[in-house]
């Protein structure tokens, strides 16, 4: 006997179908492109294949995105997160993980394996920089267009929260601008290369003295703008925006890595480790990892002001171990590595240097936080779910406590989910911050008086 599957829109599905395997074939095409250019540049133009694949990829990349975010309303948006292979550490997550991780271990210490791919890049990176490409510029362009795609995805995702939008809109801008085309662009007028989003103690080598000669002695006059740039940043602006905004003005709204795990890595939030020992791991990491920088950074001025009398190569020693153990192997190889397993928020979460300072400031001295009207409370744990920080928000919701926390982003993904309108952001003033607000006890009802 034959069956039949009645469709409730049969040409809406239809529609959507063709566009995903219109997507999906162009993706293909692209990958393909992109292993003949990686491997087969002895043979075929590189540049052809690997432009015409990081193209191919981009656009098929968009074409699904769309598909597959449009046709879900807005209340469905993450269905399928615990259920898909890809998002739930299923076969796909693993694959992709393993890709992730041995791309960064290719690009840090073994860069000759990536010439096909590095040759490809060289007319843009010639007409943006005048240089030739090299895997460092690889790196950046494969970086900017995993922010602007997935930031169309998280822009669809979240099309009906303006905060959203706006957030995703500004680390897209960041990323695109500060991070990609100014630093070319000065390149291109031999000028240093500089970073304007990142700053001490994240670019930990800006303040160092020989990063400060370089600048000064390349740059001339724009050099002592970078410098003071940096001093400025780091150590007046910073606490004076985190003050007011939190640290989620920078870590959700501002710096690369931020921008990154809030775009190619929001399908994997739900993943972070919500349990009181990650959180133990965190504040036994994260802290002795600033320490570490603020002791390096002290060291090497010490060392430059007695011209290397005192301390002699121990100072360069605290250098090197950082830039191999968090620079390269934390941030880069687990960091990004690692999104599909552990969660987007691994490095943010236990290594960076700039979220420890952050969150220092804004759990002792802003005016951020996040309150809760616990009597509204049904526990339904999305917003502990969707945490990519691994707080348990729900805990807080039900005792009506307000959320400050050191490691809070304040991305407002708690507050999107949660289906009572529990959860606020609030740049408030500083009086009564800790204050819970009033739960209405069983005992403080009579009904009968």
């Amino acid at each position: 006997m034959n069956k039949t599957i009645a469709l409730p829109y049969p040409e809406q599905a239809a529609d959507s179908s063709l566009g995903k395997t219109a997507g999906l074939t162009l993706i293909g095409f692209g990958l393909l492109g992109l292993l003949v250019a990686a491997f087969g540049s002895g043979v075929i133009d590189p540049v052809l294949t690997g432009l015409g694949g990081i193209t191919a990829l981009t656009i098929g990349g968009l074409i699904y995105i769309w598909q597959r975010r449009t046709e879900l309303s807005e209340a469905h948006q993450n269905n399928g997160a615990w259920t898909e292979s890809a998002t739930s550490r299923g076969a796909i997550a693993w694959v992709v993980g393993i890709v992730l991780t041995g791309f960064y271990i290719l690009l840090y210490w073994f860069p000759d394996s990536l010439q096909g791919l590095t040759r490809a890049m060289e007319p843009l990176s010639q007409w943006l920089r005048n240089r030739p490409a090299d895997q460092w510029f690889l790196y950046g362009t494969f970086y900017t267009l995993a922010v602007l795609v997935m930031g169309v995805h998280a822009l669809l995702k979240y099309r009906n929260n303006r905060y959203h939008i706006i957030r995703t809109l500004s680390v897209m801008f960041f990323q695109l601008g500060f991070a990609f085309l100014l630093p070319a662009l000065l390149l291109y007028l031999n000028q240093p290369e500089f970073y304007f989003s990142y700053f001490w103690p994240l670019k930990y080598d800006y303040l160092f003295p020989g990063t400060v000669s370089y600048l000064v002695q390349n740059g001339q006059a724009l050099g002592v703008f970078m410098i003071f740039w940096g001093a400025v940043l780091s150590f007046l602006a910073t606490p004076v925006l985190t003050y007011f905004y939190g640290k989620r003005w920078y870590c959700s709204w501002v710096c690369g890595c931020g921008g990154l795990a809030e775009t190619a890595g929001d399908p994997y939030r739900h993943l972070s480790d919500k349990r009181r020992v990650a959180w133990r791991w965190e504040v036994a990491i994260i802290y002795p990892i600033l320490g570490f920088i603020i002791i390096t950074t002290l060291l090497l001025w010490i060392n430059s002001w007695s011209e290397g009398r005192l301390l002699g190569e121990l100072s360069g020693g605290f250098s090197s171990t950082y830039g191999f153990f968090i620079g390269a192997i934390f941030s880069g190889v687990i960091g990004v590595g690692f999104y599909p397993i552990m969660g987007n928020r691994v490095w943010c979460r236990f290594g960076c240097p700039m979220a420890a300072y952050l969150g220092l400031l804004q759990k002792h001295f802003s005016r951020f936080r996040i309150t809760t009207n616990g009597g509204q409370c049904i526990s339904c744990g999305n917003c502990s779910t969707y945490c990519e920080m691994g707080i348990d928000v729900r805990g807080y919701a039900q005792q009506g406590q307000p959320i400050i926390r050191a490691s809070c982003v304040g991305c407002g993904i708690c507050a999107h989910v949660c289906p009572r309108g529990v959860l606020k952001l609030e740049n408030g003033p500083r009086e009564g911050r800790y204050a819970a607000s009033p739960l209405i006890k069983r005992e403080d009802l009579n009904l009968l008086s």
